[in-house]
């Protein structure tokens, strides 16, 4: 009877034990839909492609970036105006606002420009704090990478937990390639999102 009683009380302590350990792991599957946040900066639409990829997996408010003046249309005067911002720490002012406090997963999305993390996307984790929450960067380039965008991110987030990011080749502006997310590129990228989110646990 002692065994059996002994043998009944732990079990009981080490299922406790076991949901104790569940609830206090910061598990990202766990996250709630109304607890994510996808902000994003498209110019040729194909990041925002991605980022409404991502918002049909797991839901989340989705919000893009708008700055008080806009970008030239011209894209070598955009160039030269990314360029000088780059090299002065010019961060544009935005006029989107949004309150992050209410998140816990924030993701990141951009394209690369001049390898580098857009301006825009500066001024919002500069003027935002996400301490604490889990950020997650997504990228578009025109075939050259992410450049030092991801690690950027990293640096302009210190207290958060950054997850693995993705990125996929988007349009070539400069050779006047503007929108390519549709038809087998859609297909190809929407399964490669859903593997990495998968592989995330989200």
């Amino acid at each position: 009877m002692r065994l059996f009683l002994l043998f009944i009380y732990l079990t009981t302590a080490l299922s406790c034990s076991g949901q104790t350990q569940s609830e206090a792991l910061d598990i990202p599957g766990e996250t709630a839909s109304e607890e994510i946040l996808i902000v994003y900066l498209s110019r040729t639409k194909n990041t925002k492609a991605v980022a409404e990829m991502i918002q049909e997996k797991v839901g989340g408010a989705l919000v893009s970036l708008e700055l008080e003046t806009p970008y030239p249309e011209d894209y070598d005067a955009i160039v030269a105006q990314v360029a000088k911002e780059n090299e002065t720490g010019i961060l544009p002012p935005l006029e989107t606002e949004v309150d992050v406090s209410q998140y816990r997963t924030v993701f990141v999305g951009f394209p690369t420009w001049g390898m580098q993390l857009p301006p825009p996307m500066k001024t919002f984790l500069s003027e935002n704090d996400l301490s604490g929450k889990m950020v997650i960067p997504f990228n578009t380039n025109a075939g050259y990478g992410i450049g030092s965008s991801f690690d950027k991110v990293e640096e302009l987030c210190p207290e958060s937990t950054i997850l693995e990011g993705y990125s996929t080749r988007g349009g070539i502006e400069r050779d006047g390639v503007l929108f390519v997310m549709e038809g087998e590129k859609e297909e190809e990228v929407r399964r490669a999102v859903d593997d990495w989110l998968n592989g995330l646990g989200i």
